[in-house]
């Protein structure tokens, strides 16, 4: 190998490498996503929901209340079932203003006094996402419910401070109340844990 061409080898690795940490800084200096306002997020669900909206309106207002506006929001559709300990399975698209959409799954395990099974398309408000990596973990709570056929709902999930509230419109028979946590990943898992 002649000395030019190690030498302009040389070079044009190090220019890789100053345009690869360039990049990785503009990244960096984006933050925290964009938040969403209501009516944005009004609109886009009673588009995901269809004719299953009615309640949709109310439970988004109830959220922004007691959490303001969501900087990330998550449209997927999942399935779950239970006797007294379940598990719950989903995927779906993560919406932000400022970084794009990206695909995403969660799966979960649940204990407690609950039966049945249900199929629910599900929005889920996403609130103090630090960055669009910061929704890979486990997020807790406790998890309601009561429906034959059809029903509309709400809770929350916490990790550190990000908020999680997945609005579900499904369909099944489903009583009781349960304690759980859902695990966020960038890839299908079967693991519920």
């Amino acid at each position: 190998m002649s000395q030019t061409s190690r030498r302009e080898l040389l070079l044009s690795g190090a220019a890789f490498a100053a345009a690869s940490v360039a990049g990785h800084e503009a990244l960096a200096q984006q933050g925290p996503p964009q938040r969403f306002t209501t009516n944005e997020l009004v609109d886009n669900g009673h588009r995901f929901f269809g004719s299953m909206s009615r309640g949709l309106a109310q439970i988004v207002e109830e959220a922004t209340r007691r959490w303001g506006q969501p900087n990330a929001y998550i449209l997927g559709q999942e399935a779950a079932g239970a006797f007294i300990a379940g598990a719950r399975f989903g995927e779906g698209q993560m919406y932000t203003r400022n970084a794009g959409q990206q695909k995403i799954f969660w799966q979960g395990p649940s204990v407690g006094f609950d039966a049945g099974a249900d199929g629910a398309r599900t929005m889920m408000l996403v609130y103090n996402l630090p960055s669009t990596q910061g929704i890979y973990r486990r997020f807790g709570g406790v998890d309601g419910s009561a429906y034959f056929v059809a029903g509309f709902g709400f809770t929350a999930l916490t990790a550190d401070e990000v908020v999680v509230v997945p609005i579900r419109a499904g369909v099944g028979a489903r009583l009781g109340i349960n304690l759980g946590y859902l695990k966020f990943t960038p890839q299908s898992t079967w693991n519920p844990f």
